[in-house]
Order: structure tokens, then C-alpha cells, then sequence
């Protein structure tokens, strides 16, 4: 390392830290044939020093799941349309069109190597859930108070969040029309 990239190192703020290494993270990712995912390898490739990486994150997993839920949020915007269908069909959409990328793949990839395998990892991840959830908790507050009567959130996850994972983790794309509003009316008409 130069004198230059130390010096640039230094230099960053912890969000521009967090935000190199979540990027590293996904690179190595989409790379098929690239280094094994590992904190030494997203560190070197964010141009970070590896222990300030375990000192944020802790492990692999701990960062692979802010990871994921720090790019769903940035992805998954709550747009207030107006109506709950408009709301749910909006962020519906964002998570197709998310899930569609080569980095939305890979962060369904990232969401798979992650799982926890211990009490401690499995409360961060259930953490990590809740944050999720309490956005679109936000969509069924904002229906509610125009007057509107969604269903439970466990219906939305499972009717309308939870298909497009499955097909995610399969490989399968979301058919190319009309999936999203087949969806959301599925879940609002049942």
C-alpha cells in the first residue's frame, strides 16, 4: 500500500467505510469466478484494514445481513402514492425490478450465506427482520389513517414478500408482467 491509499484510508468517514466494504461485499459476489467471500478479501478489496472490519461487524454474517438490509431500505423506497394498493404495488415493484439485478441477486445470495448458526447471530438476524418489517409496517400505519383496512403484516409476507424471495433463491425471475399487481390484488381481495 502507498503512501497515497494510507493516507486516503484515513480520510473516510465511517459511512464512507461502511459503504466500501458493503460494495466490496457485493462485487465479490457477482464475481463468479472471483476470491472467496471471506473479511480479509472485502476488506482488501474496500481498502480497508481487516480488523476494522471485525471490530464493526463482528463476523461475516453480521455484515452480509446489514449489508442486505441497508440495500433493501436504500432500494425499497416507501413511496406514498395515496391508496395501500398504490403503496404496496410500488414497493412490489422496486423489489422486482431490485431483484432482477445482478446485485439484487447477490444479495439474496448474501441473505442465504448468512443465516445464522448460533443464539447470538439468529437475534441479530431477527434485528435485522424486524428493521425490514417496520417499513412496511409504515405502509399499513399510512393506510389505516386514510381510512383503509390492511391486512396483518404476516399476510403481507406471506402473500406478497415472501413469493418473490422464493423465486430469488431459486433462481426464477419474476414473469415479466403484471407479477407485482397479481400480487398486491391477490392480497387485497382475499
Amino acid at each position: 500500500m502507498t503512501q497515497q491509499q494510507a493516507s486516503a484510508r484515513l480520510r473516510r468517514s465511517p459511512e464512507q467505510v461502511r459503504a466500501a466494504v458493503h460494495q466490496a461485499a457485493v462485487e465479490l459476489l457477482c464475481d463468479p469466478d472471483g476470491e472467496e467471500l471471506n473479511i480479509p478479501a472485502i476488506a482488501a478489496r474496500a481498502g480497508v484494514n481487516h480488523t476494522s472490519v471485525y471490530r464493526r461487524w463482528g463476523t461475516l454474517d453480521a455484515l452480509l445481513a446489514d449489508m442486505v438490509t441497508t440495500r433493501l431500505e436504500r432500494d425499497s423506497p416507501l413511496k406514498d402514492t395515496g391508496s395501500l394498493r398504490g403503496d404496496l404495488l410500488a414497493w412490489a415493484e422496486a423489489s422486482v425490478a431490485s431483484i432482477r439485478t445482478p446485485e439484487g441477486r447477490a444479495l439474496v445470495r448474501a441473505v442465504i450465506l448468512s443465516m445464522p448458526n448460533n443464539t447470538r447471530a439468529q437475534a441479530e438476524r431477527r434485528q435485522q427482520f424486524e428493521r425490514r418489517m417496520r417499513s412496511i409496517e409504515k405502509i399499513r400505519e399510512r393506510a389505516t389513517a386514510r381510512g383503509e383496512d390492511p391486512p396483518p403484516l404476516e399476510q403481507i409476507l406471506d402473500q406478497l414478500i415472501a413469493p418473490f424471495y422464493i423465486r430469488a433463491v431459486f433462481g426464477i425471475d419474476p414473469p415479466a408482467d403484471g407479477y407485482p399487481e397479481l400480487l398486491v390484488d391477490r392480497l387485497l381481495h382475499a
